[in-house]
């Protein structure tokens, strides 16, 4: 089996989407060094060195607002609340999620909080009458998570993620510090890019487990995301996601049925494949 195979059957992906992802992970020597650097530093110093000198006024975390964003949010706030913090609002999630992310912003100061959306022109051309998820939830992902992110992040040269290792298979040899190909503009009808230079990425959560997140969340008296206690445990868009079972895994609720687990916003040319901030 191919290493596109491979990669069509963990993700669902179609094969035109498959191939985009299809390539060498990227190792620059910027990464090397950052990695030698910073890799074995603690989240909360690794997110100061790289928030106020490594890519000060270049970096911006990207958060859902689900089960566990609080603790990430948490440290940024107390590093710099005035971090860009990108919200993507896909026009398809919780109440819930919506009330949670205005409770922590004004809870955390969060001085930046972006909410961006799928393009109209988008949602005209591939989703006119809302039901993309459930026809091809690959590509109601993508113009709903994927491209908006894309144009987001223009300027910026690393994005913040709330990964961690424990999550899914994927993941778990996840770096705390990776680099990735921008795969685009994003803008509605653009040309299809390869390679439009690279973007870093940070996980500093990454080697945390469920535990670690609980008790930070009880030592600063975090609020939970109100899903949590119905059995939400990794929290997305309402069409897909469930409760998960008692005794089921971190990300059972997401796509349920499926062979997806991945909304496509960390599977581009990188280091490792993922999601859930």
């Amino acid at each position: 089996m191919t290493a596109l195979d491979l990669t069509r059957k963990s993700t669902g992906l179609t094969d035109r989407q498959a191939a985009v992802m299809d390539a060498e992970p990227v190792t620059s020597e910027r990464l090397r060094a950052l990695r030698d650097a910073y890799e074995s530093l603690a989240p909360q110093e690794l997110l100061e060195v790289m928030i106020q000198r490594e890519f000060q006024g270049r970096i911006a975390a990207v958060s859902s607002f689900g089960a566990e964003s609080a603790v990430l949010l948490h440290m940024i706030s107390q590093i710099d609340p005035t971090t860009p913090v990108i919200f993507l609002n896909t026009g398809k999630l919780f109440g819930e999620t919506l009330r949670y992310r205005d409770r922590l912003q004004e809870k955390l100061g969060l001085a930046d909080l972006r909410a961006i959306g799928p393009h109209p022109d988008d949602l005209k051309a591939d989703d006119p009458q809302g039901g993309l998820w459930n026809a091809n939830p690959d590509r109601c992902c993508h113009i709903r998570k994927v491209l908006p992110l894309e144009r987001a992040l223009k300027g910026v040269d690393m994005s913040i993620t709330g990964r961690k290792r424990f999550q899914t298979s994927a993941r778990s040899a996840m770096h705390k510090i990776e680099e990735e190909a921008i795969r685009g503009t994003g803008e509605p009808g653009a040309a299809k890019s390869a390679a439009l230079g690279t973007r870093f990425k940070l996980n500093p959560l990454a080697d945390w487990d469920q535990e670690k997140l609980e008790a930070y969340l009880d030592e600063y008296r975090l609020p939970r995301h109100p899903l949590v206690k119905d059995g939400y445990l990794s929290i997305g868009c309402m069409p897909c996601t469930e409760r998960v079972p008692e005794g089921g895994s971190y990300r059972d609720g997401r796509w349920a049925g499926q062979d997806k687990d991945e909304c496509g916003i960390h599977l581009p040319v990188t280091n490792t494949d993922g999601d859930g901030i």
